[in-house]
């Protein structure tokens, strides 16, 4: 999930950047230290604003810099286990498909695709049900839930699982006619239903 939070840091500013707004050239500072940087219990921060000074800066001797008491807010990418995403999917490989998750991607293995055998076309690239027939590739649109999360240092090294074998979750196309399908049954008049019943019981008889 993408979340904000306040967070409070002491801050050097250089002297190259005393020529700047004192809010600009530490907003300029904590970008550079925290943007990018991934942390297991705060996520991926993405963004840092809304820089603003606490008290005087403080100036020690022989340090060419000041230092600033400051509180900023910050954007960060946090994945939660069981969290039902929409996301693309981005490539399609021969064990899974990858879907992008803000600034991370995630796996669904074929296994956790779909209730169904798949074929995989290396060709378009793209897999297929055997019975349903249902297609996933590049670009599709789906619903997945997050099973696994491995927040590492860096960005490549973090790894990110999904499934979509739960009801209700998928492409975005079988999950519309799912659902399409469901209230249909749910929307036949009462009539047609206890006529049916009637039929039912009648064949029962003879």
């Amino acid at each position: 999930m993408f979340y904000t939070m306040k967070v409070h840091d002491k801050v050097r500013l250089p002297p190259n950047l005393f020529s700047l707004k004192i809010e600009d050239g530490l907003t300029q500072v904590l970008r550079e230290k925290y943007e990018r940087r991934i942390d297991k219990e705060v996520g991926v921060v993405l963004a840092v604003w809304n820089t603003k000074v606490e008290g005087g800066g403080l100036v020690i001797p022989g340090d060419g810099g000041a230092f600033y008491e400051v509180e900023f807010d910050v954007l960060a990418y946090l994945p939660q286990i069981n969290e039902v995403v929409e996301a693309e999917v981005t490539e399609i490989v021969e064990f899974g498909a990858f879907v992008g998750l803000g600034p991370v991607e995630g796996l669904i293995h074929l296994s956790q695709i779909a209730n169904d055998f798949l074929t995989f076309n290396k060709k378009v690239p793209n897999f297929t049900g055997k019975e349903s027939k249902k297609a996933l590739g590049k670009a599709d649109m789906v619903l997945a839930k997050i099973s696994t999360v491995s927040m590492k240092p860096v960005l490549s090294e973090t790894k990110i699982g999904l499934t979509m074998r739960p009801e209700g979750l998928g492409k975005i196309e079988w999950v519309e006619i799912s659902e399409k399908r469901k209230g249909a049954g749910a929307d036949e008049p009462k009539e047609k239903k206890h006529a049916k019943k009637e039929k039912k019981e009648e064949a029962k008889a003879a």
